[in-house]
């Protein structure tokens, strides 16, 4: 099995629901300012997603304020 196949842990954490919360934002509404369905959002913020497009990172990142390196962690 490729590691594409993989079904298992990423061995990355998603912190959107932190972000959200330290900001005070809904997932409702990063998803009306990211233009990103909320199930898309619900799917990374759970750390489901298996890839994630640049121009949505830089979209999120632009609308937490944030850096991608707050916003994707490595979990170990």
């Amino acid at each position: 099995m490729s590691p594409a196949e993989d079904e298992g842990p990423s061995g990355v954490h998603c912190r959107l629901d932190e972000l959200l919360d330290a900001r005070g934002m809904t997932l409702t509404r990063l998803s009306e300012l990211v233009g990103v369905s909320v199930v898309n959002l619900s799917i990374l913020k759970n750390d489901r997603a298996r890839a994630i497009r640049y121009s949505t990172l830089s979209a999120i990142c632009r609308a937490l304020d944030c850096e991608i390196g707050e916003l994707l962690v490595r979990a170990d």
